[in-house]
C-alpha cells in the first residue's frame, strides 16, 4: 500500500520542484519528457536519467521517492562508484523511497 501511495506522490514531487513551466504543461507532454529513472535527491530536487546503464552516481545523494521505468533491476549503495551495502534493490516498474540514502546506482538486466 506505500508504494501506491509514494507512486502518485512522486510526479507531484517532480512538478513542483521543476517549477510552474513544466506544471503547466499538458499531462501527456510531461509523461513523454519522465525518464526512465528519476528520484527526488537530499537536495530536495529532482533527478532523472534516460536509459542507464552499469553503475551510475546518485547526483543529489539520493534519499527519497525514486521511480525505475528501466527493463533493469536497480540496486542502490550506500557509497559512490557501486561499493558499500546495498540499501535497497528496486525492481522493473517500481516506486519506492530508499532511505536514508544513496550515493550510487547499480543497473542490471536479468532475463
Amino acid at each position: 500500500m506505500r508504494s501506491v501511495r509514494i507512486h502518485h506522490i512522486l510526479p507531484a514531487l517532480l512538478l513542483a520542484a521543476t517549477g510552474p513551466a513544466v506544471a503547466g504543461a499538458g499531462a501527456t507532454t510531461a509523461a513523454a519528457a519522465e525518464p526512465d529513472f528519476q528520484y527526488v535527491g537530499q537536495d530536495d530536487r529532482p533527478h532523472g536519467l534516460a536509459a542507464p546503464k552499469g553503475c551510475v552516481a546518485a547526483e543529489g545523494g539520493g534519499g527519497r521517492a525514486v521511480s525505475n521505468r528501466t527493463a533493469a533491476t536497480a540496486a542502490f549503495h550506500r557509497d559512490p562508484g557501486c561499493r558499500g551495502p546495498v540499501v535497497e534493490v528496486l525492481r522493473p516498474g517500481s516506486v519506492t523511497q530508499v532511505r536514508p540514502y544513496f550515493a550510487s546506482v547499480a543497473f542490471t538486466v536479468t532475463g
